[in-house]
């Protein structure tokens, strides 16, 4: 056994604990009635809309200059790989072994954002990290870089998840429902007019303002809204199936954590912004004092609300077990997920990035980085495959089937101990 190894099996042991811990707290709130399924969906909506964007500027803001710009390059072209070969072992387990469609997302996506980053900070509580640090770091610089590795790696697992987690789920029936949902744009819009102009009243309650006439009279913002839309729609019209196809697939990339992350990078990017932003007040950074802590503060709510919604979700998906028919769990899909999430990944990363590290220039000379690459692709699914089952239109049972295997992975999830040891010692290797 390597010297040190129960201390550092100990403490990320701990450190999995308590992950499981705050993922337990968000099962109490559920069983005491505090928080529900609806509560919790709105605040995860928050999170990732609000609070995840906002991490995102300041950490890749803050870490992110024109010098250590370099340094993230890798990071991207690792997390589109892993994500990529990720989504070719699904397909070939449907394909081949005829398992069902969802298993190749719960493959593919892992909790990229709430889990790890609260792993880097209960991993800094033990004091594991200091064993990685240089002579001119420190452990607080060292979790800030770690965090922003990790979120730049989510931007990528994110993307991925929101264009083509639904299109994996139901490959199938995706396309024709694209179709179906293109087709019942103008109706549906038409009907949107016609209902916002007979209830507005009634949403509004009666005051003097109120129109006496049957429908109300449209406003020059209406008006201009309605032909905007129209304008838009005629010109969507004439563009080819396979450009609207096309343009459809690219938006589905476009969202929140990114917009925030690119933002993000140009204030890292560019000295002026940089300076206003994150120098001390003294030094220049008008806006360090108020706009940037103000942000710092939303954007750490992110970290341990996604988690506490991950106990919400698994606590109403158990409930919901409890109350619907006890269909026997899968298991040969359900094994298959837990080894290439807990087992395969962590092996094969360790592996590459120790191989990256010692054999070749093409990383930095960042322990940091090097451990926190080595743990990007390990880890449970992500929560968001319930979504993507809703969207995608899956029956209940495969629903149920959906949540079991993800209460199970999480519950597993203290495997990840192992996970730390093993990046932690090969990180240490590598410096050697």
């Amino acid at each position: 056994m390597p010297e040190g190894f129960l201390p550092s099996f100990l403490g990320a042991i701990q450190a999995c604990l308590s992950i499981l811990l705050v993922i337990f707290y968000g099962v109490l709130a559920t069983q005491f009635k505090l928080l529900d399924g609806p509560s919790a969906k709105k605040i995860s909506k928050v999170c990732v809309r609000m609070f995840l964007p906002a991490l995102l500027i300041t950490k890749v803001g803050s870490e992110l200059h024109a010098d250590t710009g370099t340094r993230y390059i890798p990071i991207l072209i690792w997390a589109i790989f892993y994500n990529l070969v990720s989504i070719g072992f699904g397909l070939l387990a449907v394909k081949f072994l005829k398992f069902p469609a969802w298993i190749t997302p719960a493959m593919a996506f892992n909790n990229t954002t709430s889990l790890p980053l609260l792993l880097i900070e209960s991993l800094s509580s033990t004091g594991i990290l200091d064993k990685l640090l240089l002579k001119d770091d420190d452990a607080s610089s060292a979790v800030s870089r770690a965090q922003s590795y990790f979120l730049v790696c989510a931007i990528v697992s994110n993307c991925l998840t929101f264009a083509v987690g639904p299109r994996l789920v139901d490959a199938e029936n995706a396309p024709d429902k694209e179709e179906d949902d293109k087709q019942e744009d103008g109706g549906e819009q038409q009907d949107q007019d016609q209902d916002q102009d007979s209830h507005s009243d009634v949403e509004q309650g009666h005051d003097e303002l109120t129109s006496l006439l049957p429908h109300r009279i449209h406003t020059g913002r209406q008006a201009a809204q309605k032909r905007a839309f129209h304008i838009g729609k005629k010109h969507w019209d004439k563009l080819s199936p396979r450009t609207q196809e096309v343009l459809l697939f690219a938006g589905d990339f476009l969202n929140a954590p990114l917009i925030g992350a690119v933002i993000g990078a140009i204030i890292g990017l560019v000295p002026p912004l940089h300076r206003v932003f994150f120098n001390e007040s003294m030094d220049g950074g008008i806006f360090n004092a108020w706009l940037t802590e103000s942000l710092k503060k939303i954007g750490q709510l992110f970290v341990t609300l996604q988690v506490v919604v991950v106990g919400v979700s698994l606590s109403s998906s158990l409930r919901k077990m409890k109350r619907g028919e006890q269909k026997a769990l899968p298991w040969a899909p359900t094994l298959l997920i837990l080894v290439v999430r807990l087992v395969l990944w962590p092996v094969l990363s360790i592996a590459i990035i120790w191989g990256l590290c010692t054999k070749t220039n093409v990383l930095s000379q960042d322990p940091i980085l090097w451990f926190a690459m080595m743990i990007m692709p390990a880890g449970p699914p992500a929560m968001k495959l319930v979504a993507m089952a809703d969207v995608s239109g899956a029956d209940e049972d495969d629903k149920m089937t959906i949540s079991k295997i993800l209460t199970l992975s999480y519950a597993a999830s203290p495997i990840m101990a192992l996970t730390v040891v093993g990046a932690l010692y090969a990180s240490q290797n590598a410096m050697a």
